[in-house]
C-alpha cells in the first residue's frame, strides 16, 4: 500500500472542512435567532405594561377594571401571544402600576435546556 499517495490526496478536504465547521455555524445562527426572540419578547412585555399603565391613568373608560387593563396590555405586546395572567394591574403611590412576568422557554427547552423569567413594570401617574 502506498501511504505517500494517501496523504497527498485532497479530494474530500472540502467535505471534511464543512463537516467540522457546519455544526458550529448552525449553533451560532440558532443562538442569534434565540437572542433576537428573547429581546423581542422582553420589549413586548415592557411595551404592553407601559401602554396599559398609561391607558389606566389617561383613559379610564377603556381601561376601567383590572381585567380591562390586562387585556389591553396583551393587545399592546407587539403581536406576542401572551396570556392575560402574565400581567397584573394595581394602584400604587406612583399612580397606576402594571407588572408583567413571563417564563420564556428557549428552543433547547425541548432537550432539557433552561428557561428565563422575564419581568417588566411600569407606573403612570394619575
Amino acid at each position: 500500500m502506498n501511504f505517500a499517495g494517501f496523504f497527498r490526496d485532497t479530494k474530500a478536504t472540502t467535505a471534511v472542512e464543512f463537516g467540522i465547521t457546519a455544526p458550529v455555524f448552525v449553533m451560532v445562527i440558532f443562538g442569534v435567532l434565540e437572542c433576537g426572540t428573547l429581546l423581542w419578547t422582553k420589549l413586548g412585555l415592557q411595551h404592553g405594561t407601559q401602554m396599559a399603565a398609561r391607558c389606566a391613568s389617561i383613559n379610564p373608560g377603556v381601561c376601567a377594571s383590572s381585567d380591562d387593563i390586562t387585556a389591553y396590555a396583551v393587545q399592546q405586546a407587539y403581536g406576542l401571544t401572551l396570556p392575560s395572567s402574565a400581567f397584573t394591574a394595581s394602584t400604587a403611590s406612583c399612580g397606576k402600576r402594571v407588572n408583567a412576568s413571563y417564563t420564556y422557554q428557549f428552543v433547547s427547552h425541548y432537550f432539557g435546556g433552561p428557561s428565563v423569567t422575564l419581568t417588566a413594570q411600569s407606573c403612570f401617574p394619575t
